[in-house]
């Protein structure tokens, strides 16, 4: 009983959130008496209309076969990268540089580079994703290497531990946490790029729902309703993401 009272405890504030929000929508939409915006129902009947015919799932499955593939790559490689550039000092002088000087560089700026190189189709939206999720990976993981209390390390040192072992039993465990982090921010970052490159350079997606539901008669309930299930799925990929936090290895560093 007690934890139903704390589960509804952490649903009901934002559910009564979103409730007002929707309410404050509907009640200006009737207001302005407004031709082209949509009401909540309008959106939500576009969003049926679209689900019954098979067309939104059509879009969903090709944003997240994009995101999955572009992002697995990411991680593939972020972690172990990250990993050797925390741990080997050499490494991390020699790469650190360049990866703070790509970073900065907005995923969006690399969509003409991308067309060029790979074409209109599947392999550029991948490769923006990959581009825009790697760096956070890479450096939230060698920052969290660098974090480790250099006392357990030496305290480990001091009873004869190898460095590979080191590095197995102590380092990657410690590090865990800020690999997630890291997998929730290029996650997030991800999910948006796709949608963007997708009104760009693409004929499916959930972005060029977007563009085409606007330029086929000024459709703005499935313009809502695309920018809603993006808003919806960006949360279930966190949510997913975070279900790492529990795992034995990890969950020490989130104990309140």
């Amino acid at each position: 009983m007690a934890q139903d009272n704390v589960t509804l405890k952490k649903i009901l504030p934002p559910l009564a959130v979103i409730a007002a929000l929707v309410a404050f929508w509907w009640i200006v939409v009737v207001q302005t008496e407004s031709a082209i915006f949509p009401t909540p129902w309008q959106v939500l009947t576009g969003a049926l209309e679209l689900a019954q015919d098979g067309t939104l799932w059509e879009h969903i499955a090709a944003s997240l076969f994009r995101v999955g593939t572009g992002f697995g790559l990411a991680v593939l490689l972020a972690i172990p990268l990250g990993l050797w550039m925390g741990w080997v000092g050499g490494a991390y002088r020699t790469l650190n540089p360049i990866f703070q000087m790509l970073r900065p560089i907005s995923p969006i700026a690399w969509i003409p580079l991308a067309i060029l190189w790979f074409g209109v189709g599947d392999v550029s939206p991948i490769f923006l994703i990959f581009i825009s999720s790697v760096f956070p990976m890479i450096v939230q993981t060698t920052s969290g290497v660098h974090t480790i209390e250099r006392r357990y390390l030496r305290a480990a040192a001091n009873f004869g531990v190898s460095r590979a072992v080191l590095f197995r039993r102590v380092v990657i465990p410690a590090v865990l946490p800020e690999i997630i982090v890291g997998m929730r921010i290029g996650i997030g970052v991800a999910w948006l790029v796709v949608v963007a490159a997708e009104m760009i350079a693409l004929r499916s997606g959930l972005g060029y729902l977007i563009m085409d539901s606007r330029n086929a008669g000024n459709r703005y309930d499935l313009v809502i309703a695309s920018m809603i299930i993006i808003g919806l799925i960006g949360l279930l990929l966190d949510g997913f993401t975070r279900l790492l936090e529990r795992l034995k290895t990890v969950r020490w560093r989130y104990v309140r």
